[in-house]
């Protein structure tokens, strides 16, 4: 009875550990289809101005997404899937902070437009009285 539970706790072991080793392994397929997702991010964000607007987030998501790159030609795909992920959360933050940015400047520019109306108003209304 004890060598059959042995045998038993070996197997559980032996299969929790090719689990756990497959789990912490990367396919190229995957790693490749997230750092080109990734590529498409940074695509994104750089149209949308961020390297202008949100020039640091920008860099980084450049830089992560270039080493993603490398690791993945190294067959490095742990790593370069992670850093795939890291790049394309980088080039979305760039993304909203640049639209968040524009989104102020036009609210800004609205705001002097009503200011620029306002002051017309009361100008016609001072001279009309």
């Amino acid at each position: 009875m004890d060598s059959l539970h042995e045998r038993k706790l070996i197997i559980a072991t032996a299969a929790m550990g090719f689990a756990l080793l497959t789990a912490a392994c990367s396919s190229p397929k995957v790693a490749r289809n997230d750092v080109d997702t990734s590529t498409k991010s940074v695509a994104e964000a750089t149209n949308s101005g961020a390297p202008e607007l949100a020039s640091a987030e920008m860099s980084t998501a450049q830089e992560k997404l270039a080493q993603a790159n490398k690791a993945l030609a190294d067959h490095h795909y742990k790593d370069a899937q992670a850093l795939a992920q890291e790049a394309q959360v980088d080039a979305k933050t760039a993304e909203a902070k640049a639209n968040s940015i524009k989104a102020q400047q036009a609210a800004a520019a609205l705001q002097d437009d009503i200011r620029a109306l306002r002051e017309e108003i009361a100008r016609n209304e001072a001279g009309g009285q």
